[in-house]
Formats: C-alpha cells, sequence, structure tokens
C-alpha cells in the first residue's frame, strides 16, 4: 500500500479530538511506518472537538480528491437542549441564557421542523472556521469582537425526529444534509423557531457520501491496521560473507 502515491482513508474521529489533531496523528503513525520524516496528510471536511465519527482522510497525491471527498452530502445525529444557549451553541461554552420551556410540546416541534427542509439560509456561528475580512471569525469571536456572518444557501435534504425527551427537554435528530451546514447553527435556529432556546449537547455524523460510520476504524487500531495493510520491513540479514 503506497501512502506516498495516495491513500483514502476513514476513521471514526473520538470525543474532544479535533479533526488536526487526528490527521497529526495518522501522519505520526505513517512517518514511524515508513521510516519517512515528511508526508502529505489531509481531511476532508472538519468535525468539531464535541462531534465524533466519519472523517476521510487523505495521504500523499490523494489529498487532491479532499475538495470532491468533503462535498459529499453529510449525516448526522444531534441532540440538542432546548430552553438554553451557549455562545458557540455547544458544550465548549458556558450557558448564557435561558428561555421558557413550558409551552414546548411534541406537536409544537413536528410544526416547526419542516420550516428547516429543502433549501435554507444559515448564519454561521461566530464559533467558526468562516473568515470576515480575512480573519477567522473564531479568533474575531474569542476577542469579544463583533463578527457580522452573511447568511449562506445549503440544503437540508432529510430532517427526521428521533426521539423528544418532554422531561429533560432534550430533542434528537437525524440531519441529512449539504456541505457547509453548522448543525450548531440549526440547534440555534431550531430553538428560536420554537421560541425558546437551543444548543448542541451531542453530535455525531453517521455519513459522508457513501462511507457510513460502519466502515471506519478508530485511531487506537489504526496501528493494528497497518500491521495488516502494511508490514514493517523483515530485519533479515541480508550480508554475507566472503571466503
Amino acid at each position: 500500500m503506497d501512502f506516498e502515491e495516495g491513500q483514502v482513508l476513514y476513521f471514526d474521529k473520538p470525543l474532544r479530538w479535533t479533526s488536526f489533531n487526528l490527521v497529526a496523528k495518522v501522519r505520526w503513525l505513517l512517518c514511524q511506518r515508513l521510516g519517512i520524516k515528511k508526508l502529505k496528510v489531509g481531511h476532508a471536511g472538519t468535525l468539531d472537538p464535541l462531534a465524533t465519527g466519519v472523517l476521510i482522510v487523505c495521504t500523499g497525491r490523494a489529498t487532491k480528491r479532499i475538495d470532491e471527498l468533503q462535498a459529499g452530502t453529510k449525516e448526522y445525529v444531534a441532540t440538542m437542549q432546548l430552553g438554553a444557549t451557549t455562545p458557540c451553541f455547544d458544550l465548549e461554552k458556558p450557558i448564557d441564557q435561558t428561555y421558557p420551556t413550558d409551552h414546548i410540546t411534541l406537536e409544537l416541534i413536528q410544526q416547526v421542523l419542516p420550516r428547516f427542509m429543502g433549501r435554507i439560509e444559515q448564519v454561521p456561528p461566530a464559533f467558526s472556521a468562516c473568515k470576515v475580512d480575512g480573519h477567522r471569525a473564531y479568533k474575531l469571536a474569542r476577542k469579544g469582537e463583533d463578527v457580522p456572518l452573511k447568511p449562506k444557501i445549503l440544503v437540508i435534504d432529510e430532517l427526521e425526529l428521533l426521539s423528544f425527551d418532554a422531561g429533560q427537554m432534550q430533542l434528537t435528530l437525524r440531519i441529512v444534509c449539504s456541505k457547509g451546514t453548522y448543525i450548531r447553527a440549526l440547534a440555534r435556529d431550531i430553538g428560536q423557531a420554537l421560541d425558546s432556546g437551543a444548543h448542541l449537547i451531542a453530535l455525531r455524523r453517521t455519513r459522508v457520501g457513501d462511507v457510513g460510520v460502519g466502515q471506519c476504524m478508530s485511531i487506537d487500531d489504526f496501528p493494528a491496521w497497518l500491521d495488516t495493510h502494511c508490514p514493517q520491513p523483515s530485519l533479515s540479514l541480508t550480508n554475507h560473507t566472503t571466503i
């Protein structure tokens, strides 16, 4: 298996790892295995640290396919906490505001969700990698600066209600959407549509294009996978004494 010529690998990104953390670990393991100092490695589609699931990693010349691969339709399972928001709309920052939820029922949720189907406009979160005047939005947001982000057009093909816990005010959805969809922003917008607030408490990407999470390996299993697909060179003796 030629990783410099190019390979596409599928990983199940662990919780609290950044996408860059996983890429760096893959690069280090491959360089150690191949006995080289440098190897081009990249990922096709960032996952937030608190998200898990499908992360496609390309090596060598296969990094040229990153744009093609990350353009694939994404599928997520997302759990949202209703009645409260955080500055980044997930658990990376503490709750900054709470809202009433007594009026929220299953019937109201079922009425609201169809508003988010098809082509919609979405304003990305301030804590995101979007650029504002050449600067990353999250860097400006961390400084407390105003981050004027413009809405983007995206497509949500499926929005399935998997469960609603009225006691905990937690909502779990299956979402099939286009590239560029921020599920954190979707949680924010659904909370607003319910005349309340919401933020993500769990997110798992279950598919990118044709790649499902069942096809992915964990980073812990990668060394054993390499033993099978890229065994280390034999250390057998190659020098012979000539008499």
